[in-house]
């Protein structure tokens, strides 16, 4: 956990480490980098028919079976199976070759198992070889020849209507991969444009360098993927990326020098991979399970721990226990963050804009031992239940400093895609106290496009290790 002030003082170190936006970027606002134009996401491809084929392909293999094993409870256990051991969602412009061993596998096991059930459950009806083997041979063939239809029909769908594209990187490489793209229609992707910072480079497509640019493309040519073609673009380009993905694109990043062999995906014969920016996440409903069940059951169990706390407080410390500040948190919007009062400011102004506490002489012993512990963080918890925080995420600030650090550091806007939180990555690297404002809104960041669950669940671990040794701040 983190102390009352979570981000360093915007002084000399923090300075240092700030980095000027590249020229490509649109005007920047206290929000972070924001098209006006808003488009819901690309629409993603509809699992219904292959499910579709899946499902028709375990039923005509179930013709297979012998009469008295065809019952109701076989035939759903079957269906069941199948659906649930269905391949994962196929890589972009996949074939049924590209599928047809892990297509096999599944329905090998579906059919063993099946086998194995009838065996247990009845005996004296078990499935002979003929009928498991034609059953599976029937079940596969009919699963690859639908599969397959699904799949062609896709790439004829886009080589139709393929899907335009910015590419982002320097003008030579951005070149270079556009025109390979462009060789290639049956990739399904139509660069219409480059992004770079600087004009100067090979003939072909449009470059872009300034963000009115960037985003009368997005209107006159439908833009809906973007293709990145250097490693720094992610890092230096970010808040665009981001706000290219807020407007419905699909980002892509490239690798124009590697080959594609060793990766997923490819495209054109470059390594590619697909990048998630948005702060919405497959599992984010999982997130908001576990800061209740977390919260709520902490809650219940340091609430004596509390109690002795806020008495000790009130006796030494007189009334006003309770410590309520304003912070920003997910998209902008300003919340009420609860401490256990470890000081008293002279007025609102320094309460709003006094950096850190950390080194107050006037503070008492008990109110220092509740920072060095971060016992004064508990009542966050509170936060966390109510929804205005959660367990792992980006530290909130106060409006003050959440303004000046916005306009002065690349992506600091851009933790707010995301529920702040009581830990995060970036605290439990180290980035308490007075540290670098770059550092933390890169770790922050990094922890927002790569999300997952289990990262939550390791941070929350390596927090609570911490908590041993923490010196507060």
């Amino acid at each position: 956990m983190t102390a009352e002030s979570t981000v360093p003082s915007p002084g000399p170190q923090a300075r240092d480490h700030g980095l000027s936006p590249v020229s490509v970027l649109p005007a920047r606002t206290a929000g972070g980098f924001r098209f006006p134009l808003r488009r819901p996401p690309a629409r993603p491809t509809s699992p219904v028919p292959l499910l579709a084929a899946d499902l028709c392909a375990v039923l005509l293999g179930a013709a297979a079976l012998d009469e008295a094993v065809r019952r109701p409870a076989l035939l759903a256990l079957l269906v069941c199976g199948a659906i649930l051991l269905r391949p994962p969602a196929p890589r972009r412009m996949a074939g049924v070759l590209d599928e047809l061993p892990a297509v096999c596998g599944r329905i090998a096991v579906v059919w063993l198992g099946l086998t194995a059930t009838v065996a247990t459950w009845d005996p004296d009806h078990a499935l002979s070889a003929r009928a498991l083997l034609l059953g599976f041979a029937l079940h596969t063939a009919t699963a690859c020849a639908g599969r397959g239809l699904v799949h062609w029909r896709r790439r004829r769908a886009l080589l139709r209507r393929p899907r335009a594209a910015l590419v982002i990187g320097p003008a030579a490489t951005a070149q270079r991969v556009a025109a390979a793209v462009l060789r290639h229609p049956g990739c399904g992707v139509r660069p219409v444009g480059v992004v770079a910072e600087h004009p100067e480079g090979p003939d072909g497509l449009p470059v872009l360098t300034t963000g009115l640019q960037v985003e009368r493309a997005l209107i006159q040519n439908g833009v809906r993927a973007v293709l990145t073609v250097h490693p720094g673009v992610r890092t230096e380009q970010g808040p665009l990326l981001r706000a290219l993905a807020e407007s419905g694109c699909v980002v892509w990043e490239v690798d124009a020098d590697s080959p594609a062999y060793e990766m997923r995906d490819q495209l054109a014969g470059f390594s590619c991979r697909r990048l998630e920016m948005g702060s919405r996440r497959r599992g984010s409903i999982g997130k908001r399970i576990l800061d209740i069940a977390v919260s709520g059951t902490a809650l219940v169990l340091v609430s004596p721990l509390l109690l002795v706390c806020a008495t000790v407080l009130r006796l030494t410390d007189g009334p006003g226990v309770v410590f309520r500040q304003e912070r920003i948190g997910e998209g902008g919007r300003p919340f009420t963050l609860l401490k256990l009062r470890t000081h008293r400011p002279v007025d609102e102004h320094e309460a709003a804009t006094r950096w850190s506490v950390a080194g107050e002489v006037r503070m008492s012993r008990f109110c220092r031992f509740l920072r060095q512990t971060s016992l004064d963080e508990l009542l966050q918890l509170w936060n966390v239940l109510w929804g205005d925080m959660s367990l792992v995420g980006p530290r909130p600030e106060r409006p003050y400093f959440v303004g000046q650090f916005s306009q002065s550091y690349p992506g600091y806007a851009a933790r707010h895609r995301m529920r702040t939180g009581i830990t995060g990555l970036a605290q439990i690297h180290g980035l308490r106290g007075d540290t670098s404002i770059e550092d933390r809104a890169r770790f922050d960041n990094a922890y927002i496009d790569n999300w997952s669950l289990w990262q939550d669940v390791c941070i929350l671990l390596r927090t609570a290790a911490s908590l041993v040794r923490s010196t507060g701040s």
